[in-house]
C-alpha cells in the first residue's frame, strides 16, 4: 500500500447527495493524510441509526454533498506528519469522538470527552486545516464525524483511531466503534450493575441490546427489557433479556409497572431510546436508596426532563454516559480482546451483509426496523 503514500488516491465512495435520496457510489479522490491525520484503507463498515438521522437531515443542520458512515475497521493506508502512534498496515478501528492524549478531559480518569476530538456533526471537514480530503472534479465533499467510513478510503485524525490486534476479524469488530461498545460501556463502565441484580433497558435496538448484553455479562439476575414494539422480545433473549414490558399495554406509566414487578423498583436502569419520557421513566423506576440510571440516547433539542426533587433525595443517582465511558485510543483495543477472548458476543448483532454495491439495502433493512447491524463489505 506504500506505493500510494502521498498520492491522491481515486476510489469508490458512497455520497449522500441531498436528504432523504438513496446514496450514490461515486469515484472520489481522496488527498493524502495531513499534519496529525492517517488515511485508512476501509475493509467493512456498518450502518448505525445515527448515519440515517443525519442522512435524513431532520431537525439538525444539513450538510451535504456528504459521505456518512462512522462504524468501520480497515488498514492504515498512510500517515500524515506527527502520526507516531500509526503506521501503514496496522489494523484500526476509526470512531466518531476522539482521545487527543493532551486535554483536561483525556487525562482525566474519569472523562472521555476529548476538547479537541469530541463529535461534531456540523464540521464536515478536517480540523487541521478546514478543508477536505474528499472531492469530485475538483469539487469538495464533506466529512461526517471525522470519519466518513462509506468509501474504500477516507482521512481521519489520529486521535480518533484505535490500533487493534490484527487478529480480530474486522467484520465483526467494526462494530464495536460506535453503538456496541456505547451500550454495553453503559452498563459496565457506568450503571456497573453487580452479580444478582435487576436491571432495566429501555431501547431494545443495536445499543440497547449491548446494554443488556452488559448486564448478563456482569451478572443480573433478572434484565426487563423495555420496548414499544414487541417483535423485538424474542430477539432480546439471546442478549439476555429475562421480561419484557411494552408501555402501550399498560394504564399507568411504566416506571410503576417495574416498581410492582421489582418490589420497590430496580438496581440499574439503561436508557437508549433518546426519548425524554422513556428518560423520566427510566430514573423514576430504580430503587430509592440506591437505585442509578443511565441515560444514553440522545434527546431532541427542545426536550426537557422533568421529575420531582424528592426522587433525588430519596438516594436515586441519574447519570449521562458518551459512547459508554470509554476513552477510543486507551479503551476500545481491551474491549476487542473481550471479543476475542470470547467474553463479548458480537456475531448475534449482525443480521445482515450486504455487498458494498448494495449499501442503500442496509438503510431499508433498518429503515424496516429489520437489522440490528448491517455489515457492508467494501471489497466485493
Amino acid at each position: 500500500m506504500s506505493t500510494t503514500a502521498g498520492q491522491v488516491i481515486r476510489c469508490k465512495a458512497a455520497v449522500a447527495w441531498e436528504a432523504g435520496k438513496p446514496l450514490v457510489i461515486e469515484e472520489v479522490e481522496v488527498a493524502p493524510p495531513q499534519k496529525m491525520e492517517v488515511r485508512l484503507k476501509i475493509l467493512y463498515t456498518a450502518l448505525c441509526h445515527t448515519d440515517v438521522y443525519f442522512w435524513e437531515a431532520k431537525g439538525q443542520n444539513p450538510v451535504f454533498p456528504r459521505i456518512l458512515g462512522h462504524e468501520a475497521g480497515g488498514i492504515v493506508e498512510s500517515v500524515g506528519e506527527g502520526v507516531t502512534e500509526l503506521k501503514p498496515g496496522d489494523h484500526v478501528l476509526p470512531v466518531f469522538t476522539g482521545e487527543c492524549k493532551e486535554c483536561a478531559h483525556c487525562k482525566s480518569q474519569e472523562s472521555n470527552m476529548c476538547d479537541l476530538l469530541r463529535i461534531n456533526t456540523d464540521r464536515g471537514t478536517m480540523i487541521h486545516d478546514g478543508k477536505s480530503r474528499f472531492s469530485i472534479k475538483g469539487k469538495p465533499i464533506y466529512h461526517f464525524v471525522g470519519t466518513s467510513t462509506f468509501s474504500e478510503y477516507t482521512v481521519v485524525h489520529e486521535g480518533c483511531v484505535a490500533k487493534i490486534n490484527p487478529l480480530a476479524p474486522l467484520d465483526k469488530v467494526c462494530v464495536l466503534s460506535c453503538g456496541i461498545s456505547t451500550g454495553f460501556g453503559a452498563t459496565v463502565n457506568v450503571a456497573k450493575p453487580t452479580k444478582g441484580s435487576t436491571v432495566a433497558v429501555f431501547g431494545l435496538g443495536a445499543v440497547g441490546l449491548a446494554a443488556a448484553e452488559g448486564a448478563r455479562v456482569s451478572g443480573a439476575s433478572r434484565i426487563i427489557g423495555v420496548d414499544l414494539n414487541s417483535n423485538r422480545f424474542d430477539q432480546a433473549k439471546k442478549f439476555g433479556v429475562t421480561e419484557f414490558v411494552n408501555p402501550k399495554d399498560y394504564n399507568k406509566p411504566v416506571q410503576e409497572v417495574i416498581a410492582e414487578m421489582t418490589s420497590g423498583g430496580v438496581d440499574r436502569s439503561i436508557e437508549c431510546t433518546g426519548n425524554v419520557d422513556a428518560m423520566i421513566s427510566a430514573f423514576e423506576c430504580v430503587h430509592d436508596g440506591w437505585g442509578v440510571a443511565v441515560l444514553v440516547g440522545v434527546p431532541h433539542k427542545d426536550a426537557v426532563f422533568k421529575t420531582h426533587p424528592v426522587n433525588f433525595l430519596n438516594e436515586r443517582t441519574l447519570k449521562g454516559t458518551f459512547f459508554g465511558n470509554y476513552k477510543p485510543r486507551s479503551d476500545i483495543p481491551s474491549v476487542v480482546e473481550k471479543y476475542m477472548n470470547k467474553e463479548l458476543e458480537l456475531d448475534k448483532f449482525i443480521t445482515h451483509q450486504v455487498p458494498f454495491s448494495e449499501i442503500n439495502k442496509a438503510f431499508e433493512y433498518m429503515l424496516k426496523g429489520e437489522s440490528i447491524r448491517c455489515v457492508i463489505s467494501m471489497e466485493e
